[in-house]
């Protein structure tokens, strides 16, 4: 996800990506529990990602 498009974004888009990168972060370690994640670095990306948004949301809220 591109800071740009981050940045575009309103507050209930955002919402509504966390939830869904939330949900990805939950199946990304059930594969690697079970061996099934090709990538790690997804897992980092995914994290981030939920950042940079929360970040987004608070920033919004406290303007």
């Amino acid at each position: 996800m591109k800071q740009k498009d981050i940045k575009k974004m309103t507050t209930s888009q955002a919402t509504k990506d966390i939830d869904k990168l939330k949900k990805d972060l939950f199946n990304f370690r059930f594969q690697v529990a079970n061996g099934q994640l090709k990538s790690s670095s997804k897992i980092n990306d995914t994290k981030k990602n939920i950042a940079r948004l929360k970040t987004l949301i608070r920033g919004k809220v406290n303007a």
